[in-house]
């Protein structure tokens, strides 16, 4: 009964995640959709095949991504319909302009994490009309669609009829992400602009709605709060922060943890990415905040993929002052041959995090920027232990 049980909710949920890609964005049994991604991920075995498994559209399957030959292919096939996720899109924009990328047929691409930064030049570029823009993992009850175009946005949520699907964001502590409770110990809403935790009120009787945790009990635990509409119920916690604007569309801002805290303001390290990834022509960078001995906050630091070694640091520099506040200007640099992602085209930190700004750590070159003389300094041992030693103005 219970292998029974979980076959039937694994089913319901494969059929569930089908659905909502299906009827978000009007797809048909006519569309040709070119699924790139892999398989083990929900995205490309759901979203994608589902679509042939369930609604019986003609689903065209590669192995592997490839940038270079993703618009041929969609001619080759007259593919009507796209999937992208973390960085494709980015990455097809590197690509030099080739005559295929004007000549398919593509109607809608529908994928999750397609940068603000790049949103229209993505659309305008390879004329695609529709971006089906989403947010939602495996166990989450929060999911969300964009399904009108508004650029940059992952979903939409009612602001008036706010019980019809009850999620929200929330205030958290900004060092732990633990939800802020009022004087009556609920979680307190984020108002238009004020970037919050994403949660969705659990109910186990509506299958849009509920939470079946992980193998792992505390696992489970570590993603419910009590209390948090109401006294008593629960919700799950989705660990990704965003933004609502006045009209209830949602803007993706960092995942949990990512974003830190930097002259007394919350640095977005999704959205530093974006604008020094433009900036130096789509390069793969990743962004995180570092602790600096004695100096509260933590320093942004930026990875920024240089293989040929042709970055100037200083010359960088002079375009950020234009785009970024000065708080979210990276303070270090590390300049490696390229930048770790994951299968699904992630950019991975956890070891860039855990090596800093410590020359002992790597080979790669690493700079400060000296904000007395305006410039970038290359990040030698010495110039570290008058870091740590509080030589220099942060």
């Amino acid at each position: 009964m219970a292998s029974n049980g979980l076959s039937g909710c694994l089913m319901t949920l494969y059929y569930r995640m089908a659905a909502f890609g299906h009827h978000s964005y009007s797809m048909r049994e006519s569309d040709v959709l070119y699924d790139c991604l892999p398989l083990y991920h929900s995205a490309g075995n759901i979203m994608g095949v589902g679509q042939c498994i369930i609604y019986g559209l003609t689903v065209v399957l590669r192995k592997k991504f490839s940038a270079s030959r993703f618009w041929d292919d969609c001619v080759k096939y007259n593919c009507t319909v796209v999937q992208y996720i973390g960085e494709i899109c980015r990455y097809l924009l590197k690509q030099p302009v080739r005559e295929a990328e004007r000549r398919h047929r593509v109607r809608l691409a529908m994928g999750n994490g397609l940068r603000q930064a790049i949103w229209e030049e993505f659309a305008q570029r390879f004329g695609v009309p529709q971006i089906g823009e989403f947010y939602g993992a495996t166990e989450c009850n929060c999911s969300m669609a964009n399904m009108d175009g508004k650029v940059g946005s992952c979903g939409f949520n009612s602001r008036i009829l706010t019980n019809v699907y009850p999620i929200q964001l929330v205030k958290v502590n900004e060092e732990t992400m633990e939800p802020l409770r009022d004087a009556q110990g609920l979680c307190i809403p984020c108002q238009p602009g004020e970037p919050g935790l994403l949660v969705g009120q659990i109910n186990q009787q509506d299958p849009l709605r509920r939470f079946d945790g992980y193998v792992s009990d505390s696992a489970t635990d570590k993603k419910i709060a009590h209390s948090v509409f109401r006294k008593g119920d629960s919700a799950y916690l989705s660990g990704d922060v965003l933004v609502m604007d006045d009209l209830g569309y949602m803007y993706f801002r960092d995942r949990s943890g990512d974003t830190f805290r930097w002259r007394g303001e919350n640095v977005s390290t999704t959205e530093v990415e974006g604008v020094l990834s433009r900036l130096l022509g789509q390069t793969d960078v990743a962004v995180y905040g570092v602790a600096v001995p004695g100096v509260e906050g933590k320093a942004g630091m930026a990875a920024i993929a240089d293989p040929r070694r042709q970055l100037n640091p200083d010359a960088m520099y002079q375009e950020l002052q234009k785009v970024l506040a000065p708080y979210a200007r990276p303070i270090f640099l590390r300049l490696l041959p390229q930048v770790d992602t994951t299968g699904t085209f992630k950019i991975q930190k956890t070891r860039l995090q855990r090596e800093g700004f410590d020359p002992r750590q790597t080979s790669d070159p690493l700079f400060f920027l000296d904000l007395k003389q305006g410039h970038y300094l290359p990040l030698d041992e010495g110039v570290y232990s008058r870091l740590c030693a509080g030589a220099f103005a942060l």
